[in-house]
């Protein structure tokens, strides 16, 4: 079904599911997800250059910049060259969008959109695992044991910007810089939204498009 490789970005606000939805996609159909967020966290423990600069802003608790986070990634996919791939937190600006058209085309970009309130509950549920990136949600994912992670036996913590004073302006702000990201794909016909307030429910659909692109590893459905 797919003659050439796939290229495909999934964009969302923070608490859309994004991960989950990635997650499902890179493990029915075999594309290599590529997270902005995961290569952070590995540049990060390994000092490098871009790794130590990205940790400036982020204890700042500031966004990290356009060009940090495009170098980390452009490095990651002249890597990826002969795989499918699927981009997860990246391109989040007009900026980082430009710099993705100059190393390829887009095939498919799927939109997760929200409901405010829904975001905003579940962002304030949320709590991490710092070191890995591990996210659990108290109310619908919550650790075994309250405030530990599962797997290593550390303290969870929760994001300063997910406590819910911090929510509402850092939605705002994704939506600011998304809008054009969004407009220029929709522009471009490659643009495919799905609405909705659970994850489960979204995915049928998710899963749906995506089968029209590519053929699934498994005979695994939808569920």
């Amino acid at each position: 079904m797919a003659s050439k490789l796939l290229r495909a970005v999934v964009l969302g606000p923070p608490g859309s599911g994004k991960g989950t939805v990635c997650q499902r996609i890179a493990e029915s159909f075999g594309l290599q997800h590529l997270s902005s967020g995961h290569f952070l966290r590995e540049n990060i423990r390994a000092k490098s250059e871009v790794g130590v600069l990205a940790k400036q802003y982020l204890e700042r608790g500031l966004l990290v910049p356009d060009h940090v986070i495009t170098s980390v990634m452009m490095m990651e996919l002249e890597k990826k060259q002969s795989q499918h791939w699927l981009l997860d937190g990246f391109p989040r600006t007009l900026v980082q969008a430009e710099a993705l058209d100059r190393i390829c085309e887009l095939d498919l970009v799927i939109n997760l959109n929200i409901p405010f309130e829904t975001l905003k509950d579940r962002l304030s549920a949320r709590w991490i695992h710092p070191a890995s990136g591990r996210v659990y949600n108290m109310e619908f994912n919550p650790p075994h044991v309250h405030g530990i992670d599962d797997i290593t036996g550390e303290p969870l913590i929760q994001r300063e910007d997910d406590k819910p004073d911090a929510v509402a302006a850092r939605l705002r702000k994704y939506k600011d810089a998304a809008k054009p990201v969004i407009e220029l794909y929709k522009s471009r016909g490659v643009l495919h939204s799905f609405s909705g307030t659970e994850t489960n429910k979204i995915w049928p659909y998710v899963y749906t498009l995506v089968s029209s692109k590519i053929r699934p590893v498994s005979s695994k459905e939808a569920d």
